[in-house]
């Protein structure tokens, strides 16, 4: 995944992958969303994006999926 701003005109891009881009869609007036032949999100664009999605305030968190015997655990602690 990539973000670019470009601070010229307020704009962000995610692009999610490098796939051809099939389809636009507008989302609202600032949103639109890119989609493959298969209807996968490819790119998004965000207009006005300081405003619309708090730049330049940006952080990243992977969280860790927990094996089922570890959330066994947890339920049958709190019964």
């Amino acid at each position: 995944m990539k973000i670019k701003y470009f601070p010229d005109t307020d704009t962000a891009l995610v692009e999610f992958s490098n796939l051809e881009v099939a389809e636009t869609k507008k989302i609202n007036e600032n949103i639109y969303i890119d989609l493959d032949t298969s209807g996968n999100l490819v790119a998004m664009t965000i207009e006005h994006a300081r405003k619309q999605a708090s730049l330049p305030h940006l952080s990243y968190e992977q969280i860790e999926k927990k094996s089922p015997k570890t959330v066994q655990r947890t339920a049958k602690s709190h019964r």
